[in-house]
């Protein structure tokens, strides 16, 4: 089973996750600083960190930095919901994913299970080929014309598959749910372009750990949607 580092400078938010994590099975190493954080990291042999973004001494993203300078593991951010702003430099920095507190264990430890399948998975963070399309742990491999998250095979339909592909083929670009419909469905919507929102809920229950707060695939308030390469939500 993995080592996983538990860095949070509240102390009865470590000791909850200690009980949760090692009752799934997980090792647990504990820190109450970034400094202390780092510490554990050079003697113990961690596969994953927790850690929280207001910390004295070192705060969690400064440590994040350094960390990502040393090692290729991943870290989940421990955040407040006040933080947006830390979550996206964490994330700018190197955090591969994060969570809000109060957090829900069971998406916490989904998420846990999510990044130590992706990180020891054989090839989980190897460049992509060609024929492949990727956006954090999202994988579309086109000649296959399969998709994966984090390691794990979903299955889409056809008209789901093609506007992940679209999407994925255009990263960051907001898109209408009339252009969507034109170049996926390749007919003018003529005031059927609602169905992409359905046919975006439905892709979004499979490829997302949490759909009410979609990771990769994000509404733009009345333009449309894009798709995030950072795994940001919003």
């Amino acid at each position: 089973m993995a080592n996983i580092l538990i860095c949070d400078d509240e102390r009865d938010i470590v000791s909850a996750l200690k009980i949760y994590l090692e009752a799934e099975g997980y090792t647990t190493h504990a820190a109450y600083t970034g400094r202390q954080a780092l510490e554990v990291l050079e003697r113990e042999d961690i596969h994953l960190v927790l850690m929280d973004v207001m910390m004295p001494e070192m705060d969690g993203i400064t440590a994040m930095a350094v960390l990502r300078q040393r090692y290729n593991l991943p870290v989940i951010l421990l955040t407040a919901k006040s933080e947006d702003t830390d979550k996206v430099l964490g994330l700018n920095v190197g955090a591969d994913d994060y969570v809000t507190k109060p957090f829900n264990p069971v998406e916490l430890l989904a998420r846990v299970r999510s990044q130590l399948r992706r990180y020891m998975s054989l090839g989980g963070r190897a460049a992509a080929s060609e024929h492949c399309l990727t956006a954090g742990g999202l994988v579309l491999d086109d000649r296959r014309k399969q998709v994966t998250v984090d390691g794990e095979p979903v299955s889409l339909t056809p008209l789901e598959y093609d506007i992940l592909k679209l999407c994925m083929e255009n990263p960051g670009t907001v898109m209408s749910p009339k252009e969507i419909y034109r170049r996926v469905w390749q007919e003018d919507p003529l005031g059927s372009e609602g169905v992409v929102a359905v046919h975006i809920r439905h892709l979004r229950e499979k490829i997302e750990i949490n759909p009410a707060e979609p990771r990769y695939i994000q509404v733009v308030w009345g333009q449309g949607y894009k798709l995030e390469t950072g795994g940001e939500s919003g």
